[in-house]
């Protein structure tokens, strides 16, 4: 799952990152109102983590511009600010959560996990299509109740297939996913390729039909015939 961290104190969003990263999410970082707007103009993301107060900048600005745009991202405010005003705000505003300083890290983890579960999977912890079970905490999957090996970038490519069933996803769009930013600096997207093809071959080796599907010139879908 790819995130967006709108944070200006450079020591809390290194350590947020490093924190998220190591749980299997890609991590974008924006510290200023203008570059987060820039960045959410331009890419997707299945989570914003909002700091209010950006070089003394309006960060109510960016839920405002997330509202004109019509984007559909999980946002938890992270701030300082604690007054009951602040958070009603915030929430009207359209943020999912809002989480004071300082917090723990683990908590964190805990509250994103939440709003995608909220935003993508009606709150399930166990996501199920058909004959496949993915546990989004353990970070595993089953076919037919039995266990197969997969990846954190497989799993997340999954549940991505999944959550857009039936809607074409450029080899450009994927490549963002997994990979945020990074993906811009990259020669080419055959990666996205690579991981598309050990995902269908570990799906149909454990019985699942042909659900990922090629469409020439555009990219995959996810599609039950």
């Amino acid at each position: 799952m790819k995130l967006l961290i709108i944070e200006d104190e450079q020591e809390l969003a290194d350590s947020i990152i490093s924190y998220l990263a190591g749980n299997g999410f890609v991590c974008e970082k924006a510290n200023s109102v203008s570059m987060a707007i820039d960045k959410i103009s331009n890419y997707e993301y299945d989570c914003i983590l909002l700091d209010l107060m950006i070089w003394d900048e309006d960060g109510f600005e960016i839920l405002k511009e997330l509202t004109r745009q019509h984007k559909k991202e999980g946002v938890i405010i992270i701030s300082a600010k604690e007054s009951l005003e602040t958070r009603i705000e915030g929430l009207q505003l359209g943020a999912d959560d809002y989480l004071t300083k300082p917090f723990h890290l683990s908590e964190l983890l805990v509250r994103i996990q939440a709003v995608m579960r909220r935003k993508n999977f009606k709150g399930n912890n166990l996501v199920v299509y058909s004959e496949i079970i993915i546990d989004t905490f353990s970070k595993t999957v089953k076919v037919k109740d039995k266990k197969i090996e997969i990846t954190k970038k497989e799993i997340d490519l999954l549940l991505y297939l999944i959550g857009n069933e039936n809607r074409v996803l450029s080899k450009s769009a994927i490549a963002e996913h997994l990979s945020g930013d990074m993906a811009e600096m990259l020669d080419n997207h055959d990666f996205v390729y690579a991981h598309i093809k050990n995902l269908k071959n570990k799906l149909k080796d454990a019985g699942c039909p042909d659900y990922i599907k090629t469409v020439y010139g555009l990219g995959y879908k996810w599609q039950n015939e």
